[in-house]
């Protein structure tokens, strides 16, 4: 299962990229929380990234097919793990996080690559074929009952992340028309149901995501401060800890959700073009690792992990305000540990490549 690697083989630079977005979002971890209470979570944030490097490491050796194997293992803990958590003490009106010592697990981050490996295990045998109701099912379970547990936390952000990991490695595998047909009218008559079971606030965000500019100060505010923030930075920036709508409280949890909004407040329009020209190339590598696989198991592992620019989205109004991080740069322990294995994921399909 654990192979010796040679350090030749190690994608150095997928994993030199992916330190440099966390460095940028730990440093703009430290500028927000300056003479604030949370003015030594940048420390936590480098530990989480060193912790993140180790894990990237050990899963890298670890033959990706072998981890595919284990799938329905890991669904089956993954699920259990989310319904223990629903009968914990809730922290701030949620029940998303296990305590382990001195430091909480967001076990729905994990579960996101649980849901890849489940992904590529389904449809890995899927020859030059379209996927069958067979399998769609099969997702369905995977990424339905998941889903539904972490929506119970509540966290709809989270548990709607996971539709996008399955939608694309079935549109990579190939789906027919009449499927999808089915599919899309199933969903247009389960949307009574599902804005039923949306929370109020929920609903809102909803709202104002379809017309943002009716509530600039109430459901839309989160969304209009962003942009606010984003817009005024101007070229090179305000400067670092000089960012007005963060420090002043206008962006609310500047330091995780909303780090991207604050980070452009700061360093302007040059610092948002780089750190978007690191994600992009994230992108491009991870792209080219999913081409040059081995086999289709290697592809579907690596395009589960394309969910990465959805929080930069919400944050310019493209998408609605859901409440995710933004891998690598958000604070949060678990969301950097989760994408740092996944990360090792994509760097064990590349490295099977070159050795086969």
């Amino acid at each position: 299962m654990l192979k010796a690697i040679k350090v030749s083989d190690f994608d150095w630079f997928l994993l030199g990229i992916a330190v440099a977005i966390a460095v940028i979002g730990a440093i703009e971890i430290y500028s927000t929380s300056l003479d604030t209470p949370f003015a030594g979570a940048y420390r936590k944030q480098l530990l989480y990234i060193l912790l993140g490097c180790l894990g990237a490491f050990l899963v890298c050796a670890i033959d990706y097919h072998a981890i595919l194997e284990h799938a329905p293992w890991l669904f089956g803990l993954g699920v259990f793990a989310l319904t223990v958590l629903l009968f914990t003490r809730p922290v701030a009106g949620a029940r998303r996080w296990f305590p382990l010592g001195f430091v909480t697990l967001q076990v729905s981050e994990l579960v996101k690559l649980v849901i890849i490996v489940g992904v590529a295990a389904i449809l890995a045998e899927r020859q030059d074929k379209s996927v069958t109701w067979k399998e769609l099912l099969k997702l369905g379970i995977l990424v339905g009952l998941p889903a539904v547990l972490v929506a119970l936390e509540p966290d709809l952000g989270t548990a709607l992340t996971f539709v996008p990991i399955a939608a694309a490695g079935v549109l990579m595998v190939g789906v027919r028309v009449r499927h999808v047909a089915t599919l899309a009218l199933l969903g247009v008559l389960m949307l009574p149901g599902a804005w039923h079971f949306l929370r109020p606030y929920q609903r809102d965000r909803v709202k104002s995501f379809i017309h943002p500019t009716e509530d600039t100060r109430g459901s839309h505010y989160q969304a209009t401060q962003s942009k606010i923030a984003i817009g005024s930075g101007g070229f090179w920036g305000k400067g670092m800890g000089s960012g007005t709508q963060s420090r002043l409280g206008f962006i609310p949890v500047s330091r995780a959700d909303f780090v991207f909004a604050s980070y452009s407040e700061e360093q302007g329009f040059v610092g948002t073009l780089f750190v978007i020209l690191l994600y992009f190339v994230l992108l491009l590598r991870l792209l080219d690792v999913a081409q040059t696989a081995g086999d289709r198991a290697g592809s579907l592992v690596v395009v589960g992990l394309f969910q990465i620019s959805v929080n930069v989205g919400m944050m310019i109004g493209f998408l609605p305000i859901t409440g995710i991080p933004l891998p690598l740069m958000s604070q949060g322990g678990s969301s950097v540990l989760s994408t740092f294995l996944g990360l090792g994921m994509a760097m064990s399909v590349r490295m099977r490549r070159l050795v086969n």
